[in-house]
């Protein structure tokens, strides 16, 4: 199933590149951006607790309307990406430069006119939104209650990347707020909500609950993993550059757990408030915090609850298994 969605989505870039090269090959660059983002690799975890939700309440595999909302939660996560590399200042995904990077570069390689920033920026911008798009007419056709599923995990994922960016220009180290955005933002958006549509498409309402309570500590589980690869991960790993959250003054989980804990990081974020901001120090004070250990213990009793969450749920097969199985594989994915 996860073929076909992959297919899916290539059959609609391809075929939208070439409606759009034929008026002219510059119409067609931001479809290429995306087409270029999502062909260089990716988790496909969206995609993935989609179909899962919707095998597990005992969805038929040839149904086509859970590949179609699939592909979409992939485009979706596409836009995502393209807008969130622009807002952190990131030079990498996946390996390799970011669209609003990419585009930067080839405004000034070309020696056009105007500040080459902004174009690639531009265009990374449309790409986005073009993905978003695009996101949009593959899941049109949803029955309703999965279509509140999808309206609603569309709102939270842009919601919560608003207090994201809120809380790194305050520098406000507030534990609850952090991991408000790390539930709303990435774990509803991540697991809960991608499980709760495959479990809506497939007719089984009654699985909402023990999906959420899953979904919410497995996707804070796996966000809080990716705060731990970004602050201490080694970037050949991950795609990206390593301690950029820290860099972009991001307020994640880990440095606002941090903070609270250890008198030395919260003084260099106080620092930071005055512009003084030492991403260097930062990170080696993170690192000697010992908040590293905590999180890892608080990783292990997320996954502990996630799976806990399953075992009296109505699930095909040997679904319980197998998603206590990918909730582990989430959360310790540098493993």
């Amino acid at each position: 199933m996860l073929a076909r969605v992959d297919a899916r989505i290539q059959d609609l870039l391809s075929a939208e590149m070439s409606r759009w090269a034929a008026v002219d090959p510059r119409v067609a660059v931001p479809v290429e951006a995306i087409a270029e983002l999502v062909g260089a690799g990716g988790k496909r975890l969206r995609p993935t607790f989609c179909i899962s939700g919707y095998l597990a309440a005992g969805g038929s595999a040839d149904d086509d309307t859970v590949v179609a909302a699939a592909a979409g939660l992939e485009l979706l996560h596409a836009f995502a990406l393209i807008h969130d590399d622009i807002m952190d200042n990131s030079p990498t995904r996946r390996g390799v430069p970011t669209v609003h990077a990419h585009h930067a570069r080839v405004h000034a390689e070309r020696g056009w006119v105007g500040e080459a920033r902004r174009y690639g920026e531009g265009v990374a911008l449309l790409a986005g939104d073009l993905a978003l798009s695009y996101a949009g007419r593959l899941t049109n056709g949803l029955p309703a209650p999965a279509m509140e599923i999808w309206t609603e995990l569309v709102t939270e994922m842009i919601i919560g990347q608003q207090l994201d960016i809120a809380l790194a220009a305050e520098l406000s180290p507030d534990p609850d707020l952090a991991r408000w955005v790390a539930v709303c933002k990435s774990g509803r958006y991540t697991i809960h909500r991608p499980l709760a549509l495959g479990a809506s498409i497939a007719g089984r309402p009654g699985l909402q609950a023990p999906f959420e309570e899953y979904g919410v500590a497995a996707g804070e589980a796996f966000q809080l993993r990716d705060d731990l690869l970004d602050a201490f991960g080694d970037s050949a790993a991950t795609g990206k550059p390593a301690g950029l959250d820290v860099s972009e003054h991001k307020m994640t989980l880990l440095l606002a757990l941090a903070a609270a804990k250890d008198s030395r990081v919260a003084r260099l974020v106080a620092d930071g408030k005055k512009g003084h901001w030492d991403a260097a120090e930062l990170r080696a004070a993170l690192l000697a915090s010992g908040v590293r250990r905590d999180v890892e213990q608080q990783i292990d009793q997320l996954v502990a609850t996630a799976r806990a969450a399953l075992d009296t749920a109505p699930l095909a097969d040997d679904w319980q298994q197998r998603l206590g199985k990918m909730a582990e594989q989430v959360a310790y994915r540098d493993r």
